[in-house]
């Protein structure tokens, strides 16, 4: 038996708004999306860098206001490239935990992805 890495699911309410942060800021790629018929919520698959997400449109898919734990390397050239876009409502910072140094970065819909480089790794 294998398990395989967890794919979280993320709620979206907007999904002008979940492609501005996610595809624009973020970096990310989109895979795929789906729709059971015109006009129902969007299910879709985005990517970056070995990191895939689910974001999801659906009712009781997810709980909005929910935590994304990443683990990331060179969390410095992240920073970097975030706060080198200059989007208007983010400007994450850096803090230093006692497992890590971590940045934080909230989502329109009250999510957030806590981007994390482990200390020691």
């Amino acid at each position: 038996m294998r398990l395989s890495a967890a794919i979280p699911i993320i709620r979206i309410f907007s999904v002008d708004k979940a492609k501005q942060f996610y595809l624009d800021f973020l970096g990310f790629a989109l895979n795929w999306e789906h729709r059971f018929e015109e006009g129902a919520p969007l299910y879709a698959q985005i990517s970056r860098s070995g990191l895939t997400l689910h974001l999801s449109e659906h009712y009781g898919d997810a709980t909005p206001g929910s935590t994304a734990f990443i683990p990331v390397q060179d969390i410095d050239a992240l920073h970097r490239e975030l706060n080198a876009k200059h989007y208007p409502y983010a400007r994450p910072g850096i803090e230093t935990v006692d497992w890590g140094r971590q940045m934080q970065v909230p989502d329109p819909f009250g999510n957030h992805l806590r981007f994390c480089e482990l200390s020691g790794q």
